[in-house]
Formats: structure tokens, C-alpha cells, sequence
């Protein structure tokens, strides 16, 4: 089910270093991405999960603040989660998100609660994604 307008997001690319790390490329920003050393990684940058949870309570305190500048509310909005991952179904499970922030008047608070929980991440757990995989080998791509 379509919301309205759909832009197209910018490309995101990922390569192989070494061991479990890879290189993410989003727009001129480098990320590293590792497994932890326990899981068989050097640790070297969060996990792939750990980037997708980050994004969820990143957004959610995103749009919070957004929120309370848009009505003149000002202070510092923060956001920590707790979160389980199921290895046997190997996805997250829980995310408890609790959001710090200043004292919202009263006749905000329903407004503001509306747009923590109607972040883009959330969103889009409420309503997944057409997820596609295609695999060419190597040699076509360098080749084109």
C-alpha cells in the first residue's frame, strides 16, 4: 500500500575488506561494518543488526526532536533501546525504545507521542519493504 509520492533513495554500496568487515559507502560517508570479536570480527564498526537497530531509535529520536523544534519546545532529545535478537528465526525481536526528553505541554503530548512512533524505520517495520536479490558474478559487471 502506497503512501503518496515515492522518491527514489540515493545508492548505498558495500564491499568486502577483510575477515567479517566491510566498507559501506552512503553518499560521501565511509562506515565500517564488522561482527564482534566473539562472533568471529575484529570489532572494527558495529554490526550489520547493530546498524539496523541504531536506525530505528536514530530515527525515532529524529523525529521527536523534529517535533518539539516545529512547536518551540526546546532541550535535548535522547533515545537509548534495548533489543533481543532471536538466533533460531535470526532476526531482531524486541526493541524496547525509551525517549528522554523535556516536559511536553500537555496539549502536545498525543502529538508527540504520534510522531516518535511514525518514524520512517518504524514505518517501514510496520509495512515491509519489497526486498529483491540478484546475484551476477563479478566478471559481468567489470566487463559492462
Amino acid at each position: 500500500m502506497s503512501g503518496g509520492l515515492v522518491v527514489r533513495g540515493r545508492p548505498i554500496s558495500v564491499r568486502y575488506v577483510d575477515g567479517h568487515r566491510f566498507s559501506v559507502s552512503i553518499r560521501d560517508h565511509e562506515l565500517a561494518v564488522d561482527q564482534p570479536r566473539g562472533s568471529g570480527g575484529t570489532d572494527a564498526g558495529p554490526s550489520p543488526t547493530e546498524l539496523f537497530v541504531a536506525a530505528l531509535v536514530a530515527c525515532v529520536a529524529h523525529y521527536g526532536h523534529a517535533f518539539l523544534a516545529r512547536h518551540g519546545v526546546g532541550g535535548e532529545v535522547r533515545a537509548v533501546v534495548e533489543w533481543s535478537v532471536d538466533l533460531g528465526a535470526e532476526r531482531v525481536s524486541r526493541a524496547s525504545i525509551l525517549v528522554e526528553a523535556p516536559e511536553v505541554p500537555a496539549e502536545l503530548a498525543g502529538g508527540f507521542r504520534v510522531a516518535l512512533e511514525h518514524c520512517l524505520v518504524h514505518n517501514t517495520l510496520r509495512e515491509p519493504p519489497d526486498v529483491t536479490i540478484e546475484v551476477e558474478p563479478a566478471e559481468r559487471r567489470a566487463a559492462g
